[in-house]
């Protein structure tokens, strides 16, 4: 048998002492073989980053592997200088981040970054060293190379900073690629160039790639096999097809039973009588010129967006980043003032209305943030921040603390916990805090701004349920905002697509997806990571 490119046999990873548990990583065993790709996915605190860090050497201080080897062609990583491995690092191993923004120097050009990689590892000379980075930001597909090479981070897009990243890892054409989340924050199409361009260059160059995602989408799109990890230890292995259609884990099942199918459920309630409706909404901004108007640069972020929200239903608005969907949202709740239109809640114009008088409003339409924890106060317990609602409305502290009680248990979390703070919940319990938050004052409208979108897969699914199940208790209509169209098919009654500030196709779920309209709709859900997919029925992963 060939020798396999990177061998983990029984490998354990300390934690420092007063962590959740001992170890990151207790008795992993793997391989990965030339020209395969094996995904390693997991949840949170699964120990998946652990292991790519431990490989690259990378681990935090206090965090220290004490027990197995990590043999890359024969050498134990574990056991390697710090001279050995810098010579290692991006000459035989390469690695792309999950955030490139932090990743990437923000006061270098994105071409010096990639060049500098020649510089430390090669003899070569300017000019060749220019040559030779134009050709990898070509090979990655930057739209425009040239103008990337002279770039700074801030002044490309999401994906395009990927790109930068993938060129900087293969500039010295590694054996093995260690790609960590890499497209996790990315918008659907550009995810699925980024997986696709990964899966080129790995069979082009015959690389060994580490994936790791909690995305089982993306594993039914990229991978030859499949490890699962729970609490640091591997609990499933295997090719692709067999993980996916025929799991053998408890856990794995579980994970794959939350993943949500590309099938949109029924629809129900869209005939009813319109709750919320937006007529000709517009929002710009004016950003640059100083005192040269003439110069300033104008962004049309919502143009002339009319909608209808049918009472106790939900409206889903999908589009990838900068399409204008939380725009959208804050100028519904009137955190931003819009420039034209009308936001008709009942019989009230919410537009219409002096600051002043929609404070007296705002407790009938309220709104649940992407990011709990950047949207609640880390000095304020969590029962404080719910009761804060009510009492600002004119409850006593008494009956604001009895109520936030009594939200805790509807959105399932201990009313015991109510005196923690913030950073002492997880992500899925903090979304849920924010969820009773909004839901103190007893809203009308529910606006969720991509509530779902950081969360794991089961806790996702979790949060998806509890949603529906308070829009029946409580009779709520809500506006979900996501670019996910798994999500937008299990919970929206009706969806609308967004692309540059415009409403290009709007109806029944089930329809749109079914026979979408505009050619960008379709586009969407065509990029859709492992859209073929359905768990529990075959599928042909990548060849």
């Amino acid at each position: 048998m060939t020798e396999p490119l990177l061998s983990i046999e029984n490998l354990s990873v300390r934690l420092p002492q007063g962590a959740d548990r001992s170890h990151a990583l207790s008795g992993v065993s793997l391989s990965l073989a030339a020209n395969e790709i094996l995904c390693v996915v997991g949840e949170s605190g699964s120990g998946k980053s652990v292991l790519a860090n431990t490989v690259m050497r990378l681990l935090p201080p206090g965090v220290t592997p004490d027990a197995g080897r990590v043999l890359f062609s024969g050498r134990d990583l574990v056991g390697a200088s710090e001279a050995e491995m810098r010579r290692l690092r991006g000459a035989a191993i390469g690695m792309v981040f999950q955030e490139p923004m932090t990743a990437l120097n923000p006061l270098r050009r994105a071409g010096d970054q990639i060049a500098e990689t020649f510089r430390i590892h090669t003899k070569l000379g300017a000019r060749e060293i220019r040559e030779k980075t134009l050709a990898l930001l070509t090979e990655v597909r930057m739209p425009d190379p040239v103008a990337a090479l002279r770039a700074y981070p801030h002044e490309l897009s999401g994906g395009q900073r990927q790109r930068v990243m993938i060129a900087m890892a293969l500039a010295l054409e590694p054996a093995l690629l260690i790609a960590d989340e890499p497209t996790t924050a990315l918008d659907v199409t550009t995810q699925g160039r980024i997986l696709a361009l990964i899966r080129d260059i790995q069979r082009r160059r015959g690389m060994g790639v580490l994936f790791i995602t909690h995305d089982f989408g993306v594993v039914a799109e990229i991978a030859d096999r499949v490890a699962v990890m729970q609490a640091g230890r591997l609990v499933e292995e295997g090719p692709a097809d067999a993980v996916l259609n025929r799991p053998q884990a408890p856990y794995t099942r579980t994970l794959i039973a939350a993943v949500p199918p590309l099938l949109p459920r029924p629809g129900r309630g869209t005939e009813a009588p319109a709750i919320l409706a937006l007529d000709g909404v517009s929002k710009t901004y004016r950003t640059g010129g100083g005192l040269l108007p003439g110069r300033a640069r104008v962004t049309h972020a919502v143009k002339d967006v009319s909608l209808s929200l049918p009472r106790g239903t939900t409206l889903g608005i999908v589009g990838e980043s900068g399409s204008g969907k939380s725009t959208l949202a804050r100028c519904i709740v009137r955190l931003l003032d819009p420039d034209a239109g009308a936001i008709r809640l009942g019989e009230t114009d919410l537009a219409a209305l002096s600051r002043r008088a929609m404070r007296a409003q705002a407790r009938r339409v309220q709104m649940v943030f992407q990011d709990p924890f950047a949207s609640l106060n880390p000095r304020r317990r969590a029962g404080e921040l719910v009761a804060q609602g009510p009492m600002l409305q004119g409850a006593s502290r008494a009956e604001a603390m009895a109520k936030a009680r009594e939200l805790f248990g509807l959105v399932g979390l201990d009313p015991a916990a109510m005196d923690r703070f913030p950073h002492e919940f997880s992500g899925g319990q903090r979304q849920r805090i924010g969820l009773a938050r909004a839901l103190a004052l007893e809203p009308e409208v529910l606006v969720a701004d991509e509530p779902v979108s950081a969360l794991d897969v089961s806790v996702q699914a979790q949060v998806l349920a509890l949603l529906d199940q308070l829009r029946d208790r409580l009779g709520l209509s809500m506006l979900f905002i996501t670019h996910d169209l798994r999500v937008a098919g299990q919970i929206c009654d009706r969806i609308a697509v967004m692309k540059d500030g415009v409403v290009v196709e709007a109806g029944p779920t089930a329809a749109v997806f079914a026979a979408p309209q505009a050619a960008y709709t379709g586009a969407l859900l065509e990029a859709v990571p492992g859209r073929s997919w359905i768990p529990g029925r075959p599928h042909a992963p990548a060849a």
